[in-house]
C-alpha cells in the first residue's frame, strides 16, 4: 500500500525522510494513475526501506501542486533529502513509467550500486 501524504504531513513524510523519497502526484479522475498503480506497488516492493513511495492527490493539495508547477498527471519527484533530485513527468505509456522506474531504482538502491563499482571484472566465457 501506498502511503498517502497531505500538505500537513508532506515535510515530515517527505523532506524530512532519512531515505529517498518517490512522490506521485495523481489524480482519481486520471486514467493513467490508475493503470500505473500496480507498477508502483511493485517498485515498492522491489526497493524495500531504501526508497520510500507517497501518494499525493493533487486536486485535494492545491498547495503542493502549485509549488511544484505540475503541468500533467502523473507527474513523480524523487526527493533527497529535502531536494528534488529528478523530475519525471509527460509519460506516453506504462512502458515509460517502468523504464522511469527502473532507472531510479538502478540509482539509488544498494543492490545496483554493487554493478557502479569502478573495477572491472572478466566475465569473459572459457572453454574446458
Amino acid at each position: 500500500m501506498v502511503l498517502s501524504v497531505s500538505e500537513r504531513t508532506f515535510t515530515q513524510e517527505v523532506l524530512e525522510s532519512p531515505i529517498p523519497v518517490l512522490v506521485n502526484f495523481e489524480a482519481p479522475w486520471c486514467g493513467l494513475c490508475r493503470i500505473i498503480h500496480p507498477l508502483l506497488l511493485q517498485f515498492q516492493a522491489q526497493c524495500g526501506e531504501e526508497i520510500k513511495l507517497v501518494g499525493v492527490n493533487a486536486d485535494q493539495n492545491f498547495k503542493l501542486s502549485t509549488t511544484y508547477r505540475l503541468k500533467s498527471l502523473p507527474t513523480w519527484l524523487l526527493i533527497e533529502n529535502g531536494t528534488i533530485r529528478h523530475r519525471l513527468e509527460c509519460f506516453r505509456g506504462r512502458e515509460d513509467l517502468r523504464l522511469a522506474l527502473e532507472d531510479i531504482k538502478a540509482r539509488y538502491t544498494s543492490s545496483s550500486k554493487i554493478y557502479k563499482s569502478s573495477k572491472t571484472v572478466d566475465l569473459e566465457c572459457r572453454s574446458a
